[in-house]
């Protein structure tokens, strides 16, 4: 089983462009890059930055494929989130991603507040079928994180066991983490303890019954995202995630932490 371009792409931005994750401080700005891989062979490349200052931030990343992703379909994309520091959270504004696979593309925009749905544009819009089509009800698009924001947690909150509610513009799902221990990690700009979560996915409106890579995903019992602290801006962000296919692993790992 493999996953559609759409999802991929999705997972992967969802799944690592966390790891710039901004502080309590004026003009803190902090860099990540990440290695996604198929089966160990490379497939894209993903930058991120992160720029603070008082309590607003904003998060801005591009992929881009590579390796042996170049010889499937290029792909790229561009996500970029703003908002504001709480105690316990970081509080979207405004998402947005846009991304190009082949001949297929899409645009997504929303806007929050205080964690509610105010407005969200998908472009072009998906066809729809009544029949199977989850409808995305206004419960739904409530007390919700951003698929970016929504994995970064101050130094001082758990990080896993924990329920992340997130809307990603056309999709309502949980992703249920559980907690399963540390393992080493090292890369450029760290070298220490990670904290292991393991993650459920659990859609819940905005997509279509029966499709194969929603019950794949939602049947996998082996996802994992690990977390690192990032002392200088004192959070826990993803610094690797792994999500089997039946083609191999896709693994997304940080290959520079700071900087």
């Amino acid at each position: 089983m493999t996953l559609t371009p759409r999802l991929s792409l999705s997972a992967a931005l969802a799944a690592v462009c966390l790891a710039a994750a901004p502080v309590r401080a004026a003009e803190v700005e902090h860099l990540t890059d990440y290695a996604i891989a198929l089966a160990g062979l490379p497939v894209a490349k993903a930058s991120f930055h992160t720029a603070l200052s008082d309590d607003r931030y904003t998060i801005s990343g591009t992929l881009r494929s590579a390796g042996l992703g170049e010889l499937f379909s290029k792909t790229s994309g561009e996500t970029r989130v703003s908002g504001t520091v709480s105690r316990d959270r970081l509080r979207a504004g405004e998402y947005s991603m846009s991304y190009k696979s082949g001949k297929r593309s899409r645009l997504i925009d929303v806007s929050f507040r205080n964690g509610n749905v105010v407005s969200a544009t998908l472009s072009p819009m998906r066809k729809r079928n009544p029949k199977n089509w989850v409808p995305v009800s206004k419960a739904d698009m409530r007390n919700v994180l951003d698929p970016l924001s929504g994995l970064v947690f101050p130094a001082t909150a758990r990080v896993c066991p924990k329920t992340l509610p997130i809307f990603d513009g056309e999709s309502r799902l949980d992703l249920k983490l559980s907690a399963k221990g540390t393992k080493p990690f090292k890369t450029e700009g760290f070298d220490g303890e990670a904290i292991v979560c393991g993650v459920q996915f659990v859609p819940k409106s905005g997509y279509r019954k029966g499709r194969k890579d929603v019950e794949y995903l939602r049947k996998l019992s082996t996802i994992e995202i690990w977390f690192a602290k990032a002392d200088a801006v004192n959070v826990y962000a993803p610094v690797y995630a792994r999500i089997p296919t039946g083609y191999g692993p896709v693994t997304v790992s940080a290959t520079r932490f700071g900087g």
